[in-house]
């Protein structure tokens, strides 16, 4: 058996992450030039970065799934993960996240903190990851360096720490400082494209920097004090600590974090990427500092199994992502958490109950793939073979069954009705829809039982765009698609008590379920729960699950609009049976009549997706802006200033998501094409009286 090639303290798992148009193609574009992974930088604009393989991500110019590479960097084995930075494809980011053990967030030296990169650093907090900050396009018009730090403090609530601060800004920016070292580096301004940044001088701090590195400096180490009594006792008798030393310390406050260092540079212009590259190897975390991950006994929610971080445990993985190959079929990508997987052998997907075999392993660069015979802890790696695992399936040895902690996705919030151009389609846009569902958690799709339409669903308009762009690409599949359509809920605010009755005798044996429900509402976000409060066996156990199951089924249709219904706790308080004509069905059917007799009693209410919005916009605008965003319902937040002049504004609101299609457009044309906006999905709100009969009146 081959030995592995990097130790396990020498692996790191990162991820790139940030808010659309930060730099994170750029920069791991440059990470895999310096590193030898590739001998030219390929850049966004040109429509030639390895890591946006997908013809829209090119055409487009953003990056639309998170795509897996590796590289070698001071012989460490790195394993990277370039993210999307648009929130329609969220999802893609807080799947990369749940397998990495350290991520990178990128933030614009301009535009600083931004709405994506909060949502992205709140999935990041969920998942307990630590991360390094680097500050990119220290090269452009407006670049702040200070102004990003106090606005990671003050928006994401984190505890920045800069260890590198930067020489110049703009046009001037021509190298950093390293606070830990205490020394310059600088590339020559205006050979860029000449030596790619490989040509640089490390060199003592300039003299007009040398006070206020020294008080960065003395930040840093008054932060590092706070989280180490042996760090601040030393700190306090003015020892002096030595490189390594320092970079220890960091390092440890780092992965308990306690801190986030901050760097600063232009990918773009080839300056800060080695130094990166640097502190991921130094700060970021090996699988061994993780620890074992915890999982649980199949059929059981409590974690009280764990796997350690070695070769010789049982194996255990998480799918994070399954893609669809043309040339190959299904690709499933794996993070290995224990153990060892070769090509060829059986796994158990716990979360299915069933056995897989791996057919052939694969290590992954963007599009491009290597065919390795196995896997190691800590390793990612793509899996062909497996038919019935998805998205969030754990797979492990048979003989020593773990399930470790899934995720979770957020609900579609916009959908569309969509039909193949001719009949002979029809079949192969309901298997290219299954296909990309497969790949994709918050994409849904579903047929509607009234007018008989495919609907599908996705987390934005342009979610939706490429999803069509990748049928006629992918899939050869010319389609029509509807005007987009608003995912409503229905709720109810009241609570009632109702009987459910269902008896049938036509022949042969009869029907017979009854059950007594008490039906109330629950905090907005809190779904659907189910009560057993039977007492002495007037309903039996086993038609319980029936009852159940016929709240649920009901809930799909509400009575105002036949939209889904939510936060909704039922409990079944009483009831009866007969020995001989009750089942299952009765039971079913019997729950169902009565949920939907009790929620038209229960004062319901339509529930409209309320999303976040955050507009950027040149001073002159605001007014029109301002103005237009009210006649959508939108309510303003805040009004602020992004730059110091007072040039550029930012107003931040939450709008019904009905008003704000086309919203793009619009924005253009008030503009003058220079405001930008983004939104996301904030939360569920009772809808208007005007809203609701406008939606009935359309049926």
């Amino acid at each position: 058996m081959p030995q592995r090639k990097y130790p396990l303290e020498s692996l790191r798992n990162i991820g790139i992450m940030a808010h659309i148009d930060a730099g994170k193609t750029t920069t791991t574009e440059r990470i895999l030039y310096y590193s030898g992974r590739s001998h030219k930088m390929g850049e966004v604009h040109d429509g030639a970065a390895e890591m946006d393989w997908m013809v829209q991500e090119r055409e487009r110019g953003i990056t639309i799934t998170s795509a897996a590479t590796h590289v070698t960097w001071k012989k460490h084995h790195i394993n990277i993960i370039d993210t999307p930075g648009h929130v329609d494809f969220t999802v893609e980011v807080e799947r990369s996240i749940r397998v990495l053990d350290g991520a990178v967030a990128l933030f614009c030296a301009v535009g600083g903190v931004e709405p994506q990169s909060e949502t992205v650093w709140r999935q990041a907090d969920k998942y307990h990851v630590p991360r390094l900050a680097f500050v990119n396009k220290m090269d452009r018009v407006g670049a702040d360096f200070f102004r990003c730090v106090n606005m990671m403090r003050d928006r994401l609530n984190a505890h920045p720490v800069p260890v590198q601060i930067p020489i110049g800004a703009e046009d001037k920016f021509e190298g950093i400082v390293d606070l830990v070292e205490m020394r310059s580096r600088i590339w020559p301004l205006g050979q860029d494209d000449e030596d790619k940044g490989t040509k640089f001088q490390d060199g003592p701090i300039p003299e007009n920097l040398v006070e206020l590195c020294n008080e960065w400096r003395e930040n840093m180490l008054e932060s590092l004090s706070e989280y180490d009594d042996h760090f601040a006792e030393r700190y306090l008798e003015d020892s002096p600590f030595t490189t390594k030393e320092l970079k220890q310390y960091i390092r440890e406050a780092t992965l308990n974090a306690h801190i986030t260092p901050v760097l600063c540079g232009t990918a773009f212009k080839n300056k800060g990427v080695q130094l990166l590259l640097d502190a991921v190897v130094e700060y970021m975390p090996s699988p061994l500092d993780i620890g074992a991950v915890k999982g649980a006994v199949p059929g059981s929610e409590e974690l009280t199994e764990s796997r350690e971080p070695d070769d010789d445990e049982p194996f255990a993985a998480l799918a994070f992502k399954v893609m669809t190959d043309p040339h190959i079929g299904k690709l499933t990508y794996i993070r290995v958490y224990s153990g060892k997987l070769e090509a060829g052998s059986y796994v158990k997907n716990t979360t299915r109950d069933c056995t897989e075999r791996v057919q052939r392993i694969l290590l992954m660069h963007a599009n491009d793939r290597e065919q390795i015979k196995m896997v190691r802890t800590g390793d990612i790696a793509a899996v062909v073979g497996l038919k019935r695992t998805s998205t969030g399936h754990t797979l492990c040895d048979p003989d020593n069954p773990i399930v470790l902690e899934a995720m979770k996705f957020p609900e579609p919030v916009v959908a569309i009705a969509i039909e193949p151009k001719t009949r002979e389609d029809d079949k192969k846009l309901t298997e290219a829809l299954q296909r990309l569902a497969e790949e994709d958690p918050t994409f849904q799709t579903r047929v509607d039982e009234e007018t008989n339409q495919t609907i599908i669903s996705g987390m934005g308009e342009l979610h939706l765009e490429i999803i069509v762009d990748r049928l006629k690409r992918e899939f050869n599949v010319e389609s029509n698609v509807g005007p987009p359509q608003v995912a409503y809920r229905e709720t109810i605010t009241s609570k009632t008590e109702v009987t459910g009755r269902y008896v049938s005798q036509s022949g042969g044996r009869g029907q017979y379920g009854h059950c007594e429900l008490r039906i109330e509402p629950q905090q907005p976000g809190a779904g659907f729960s189910f009560v057993n409060a039977i007492k002495g066996g007037v309903i039996p156990n086993e038609y319980i699950p029936a009852v159940e199951k016929g709240c649920i089924q009901a809930m799909m249709n509400g009575p105002i609009a036949g939209y889904p219904m939510v936060d909704i706790k039922v409990t079944c308080i009483d009831g009866s049976y007969h020995s001989v004509d009750s089942s299952d069905l009765a039971f079913q059917i019997a729950a169902s009549q009565g949920f939907k007799e009790g929620v038209r009693r229960c004062n319901p209410k339509l529930l409209e997706p309320i999303m976040a919005i955050e507009v950027v916009t040149p001073a002159e605008y605001l007014g029109d802006i301002v103005g237009g965003l009210n006649q959508r319902r939108a309510s303003i937040q805040e009004i602020g200033q992004q730059d110091q002049a007072g040039k550029v504004q930012v107003v931040v609101a939450q709008a019904p998501l009905s008003e704000m299609f086309g919203y793009a457009t619009v924005l253009r044309s008030a503009s003058q094409g220079r405001a930008v906006y983004t939104m996301q999905f904030s939360h569920y709100a009772q809808a208007p009286e005007e809203i609701v009969k406008k939606l009935l009146g359309d049926r």
